[in-house]
C-alpha cells in the first residue's frame, strides 16, 4: 500500500522533561494522541496490549493515539515525554507496524532542540486524569498554532524525523497486491463521512459483492463492512475527544441514519458507548 507523507500532520500538544518516582502510575491510559518517551536515565514499564515492555535508558519509546496502557514505575526515573497530536483525516501512522522500542542514538539533541521551541507545553501534572481531556487538548492545539511559524515549522521537522528514526525498522501494516482493494481502501478513507455500504463498493471496484468479499478478506484479513465500521468507529473517537458535538450528529455526519446502530457499533469495538467514552475522556478538567 502506498504511504503518503502529505498525510501526516503532526502537532505537538505536550512536551517536557520530567523526573518520576512512584507516583508515575496509572492504569487504563488511552488518549487521542501518540505518546514519545526519550529515557534519560533510570527504569520503569509500560503495559501495553502485546506485553510488558521496559524502558530503559537511551532508547525511544512508542505509544500509538488510542492503545490502552499502563504506567508503572517503582523507583526513580526520567524522561522527554512528547505528546502528538495529527490534524490530518487520516492517520498515517496507522499504517506501520512499528516497533515500541528503538535505540536513540543521535536523537538527544533533536529532543532538546524541541524543549527549546515549545517552552509552554510542558505538562503542570503527570497524572493523565487531569491533563486528558477534551478541554486541556483545545489549549494545547490554540497554544502551539499561536507559536511563532518558525519555530512550528522547525518543530514539525524535528518531529518528522523522529518518526522516520520509528518508520525505518517498521514495516507496512498492510501489503496489498490487489490494486482494486487499493482503491477500495482509499476510497473509505476519503469519503469516511458518507455512507459507505457492500453494494456500492462492489460497484466502485467493478466486482461482485461475493468476489468483493472474498478478495478484500484475502487481502485485509477482514470484511469491507468490518472495515468501513472500524475506520468509521476511530474517526468518532477522535471527534469525540476533541469536539462537544452531539453524539448523534456525529453518528450521522459518519454516514449513520441509526444512532442506535451507531452506539451497537462503537461497542463493539471499543468496549464502551459513545457516551461513557467521551465522560472517560472529560473525567476531569484543569
Amino acid at each position: 500500500m502506498s504511504c503518503d507523507i502529505n498525510i501526516l500532520h503532526p502537532l505537538i500538544l505536550h512536551i517536557g522533561k520530567e523526573q518520576c518516582f512512584s507516583e508515575w502510575n496509572y492504569k487504563n491510559v488511552c488518549s487521542p494522541f501518540t505518546r514519545i518517551y526519550y529515557i534519560t536515565k533510570g527504569t520503569a514499564q509500560i503495559a501495553l496490549p502485546d506485553g510488558m515492555h521496559n524502558l530503559h535508558p537511551h532508547h525511544l519509546y512508542i505509544i500509538p493515539a488510542f492503545t490502552p496502557h499502563d504506567c508503572i514505575c517503582k523507583t526513580e526515573f526520567e524522561h522527554i515525554y512528547v505528546h502528538i497530536y495529527n490534524e490530518s483525516d487520516h492517520d498515517f501512522l496507522e499504517d506501520w507496524l512499528m516497533p515500541t522500542e528503538i535505540p536513540a542514538a543521535g536523537t538527544l539533541e533533536l529532543f532538546e532542540r524541541l524543549l527549546e521551541l515549545c517552552p509552554n507545553l510542558k505538562l503542570q501534572q503527570t497524572d493523565p486524569q487531569i491533563y486528558d481531556n477534551t478541554p486541556n487538548l483545545y489549549e494545547n492545539i490554540r497554544k502551539n498554532k499561536q507559536r511563532d511559524l518558525v519555530a512550528r515549522m522547525e518543530s514539525r521537522g524535528i518531529l518528522y524525523q523522529i518518526l522516520a528514526a520509528f518508520i525505518s525498522k517498521s514495516s507496512p501494516k498492510y501489503t496489498i497486491q490487489d490494486q482494486r482493494i487499493e482503491r477500495i481502501i482509499n476510497y473509505v478513507r476519503t469519503h469516511i463521512n458518507k455512507k459507505i455500504d457492500i453494494e456500492h463498493l462492489a460497484e466502485f471496484s467493478h466486482l461482485s459483492k461475493d468476489h468483493l468479499i472474498r478478495t478484500f478478506k484475502k487481502e485485509m484479513k477482514t470484511t469491507p463492512l468490518s472495515y468501513v465500521n472500524q475506520k468509521k468507529i476511530e474517526r468518532a473517537q477522535v471527534r469525540l475527544a476533541t469536539e462537544s458535538t452531539l453524539v448523534k450528529e456525529i453518528a450521522f455526519q459518519l454516514g449513520f441514519e441509526d444512532q442506535g446502530y451507531f452506539n451497537r457499533i462503537f461497542k463493539k469495538f471499543t468496549g464502551t458507548t459513545p457516551n461513557l467514552y467521551r465522560k472517560k475522556i472529560n473525567r476531569s478538567t484543569l
